[in-house]
């Protein structure tokens, strides 16, 4: 009988590929906390878990109302109940569908449970609606318009080939030029190698975290 277990690199392998995975999602919710308490703060809240904090919707709520510059529909309740909970967020999304925006995918009951990936894919789309919605680059959607920006500001690196938001920033590469387009002494880029993902992606939020 065939033995189906990994050989010792493909354990190394699937090792690296989980450790890279948690790296960047810490990452990511990392700077999203940082973005949404920049808002936050402004009516005095502060989050300080994520996934935990914006589960009852009320805080959700807050913070569209702060960066929409308008008043959203508001909280049922400082919600207890999960019912609660959910109508809130539900009242959440609903605004963000309102302005235009597709949410796919993307349901209350997820952000109510706490979901990493629901709850990060959220942030992101309403720091794309709210906060770069303004970018234009030839006609371009803000999306699109901030992609044709990284591509052009990091043409000139070694290894980096900046097609999307996802794989092409996975190895770190591409934050690290960034960086040093910017700052060229933050980071020695030509010191880098390729494959060492995760002292790239430390590197570059580190270094970005204190400057």
């Amino acid at each position: 009988m065939a033995d189906d277990r990994p050989y010792a690199g493909q354990s190394d392998d699937i090792n690296d590929k989980l450790l890279l995975d948690l790296a960047w999602e810490r990452q990511q919710k990392k700077t999203f906390t940082a973005w949404c308490n920049s808002h936050l703060r402004k009516v005095g809240i502060q989050i300080k878990e994520l996934y935990e904090d914006l589960r009852d919707g009320f805080t959700l709520l807050r913070l569209l109302e702060v960066i929409a510059g308008e008043k959203v529909p508001p909280a049922e309740k400082k919600g207890r109940m999960r019912v609660h909970k959910i109508a809130n967020v539900g009242r959440a999304l609903e605004f963000i569908k309102s302005k235009g925006v597709k949410l796919a995918g993307i349901g209350a009951e997820e952000i109510v449970d706490g979901n990493p990936k629901m709850t990060l894919g959220m942030i992101w789309t309403i720091i794309l609606r709210f906060a770069i919605q303004d970018i234009s680059v030839e006609e371009l959607s803000a999306k699109e318009g901030l992609l044709l920006w990284c591509q052009r500001k990091t043409q000139p690196y070694k290894n980096v080939n900046v097609q999307n938001f996802h794989m092409s920033f996975k190895d770190g590469l591409a934050f690290c030029a960034l960086i040093h387009r910017h700052r060229p002494e933050l980071i020695d880029y030509d010191s880098l190698r390729k494959g060492d993902d995760l002292h790239n992606l430390n590197l570059a939020f580190e270094v970005a975290e204190k400057h």
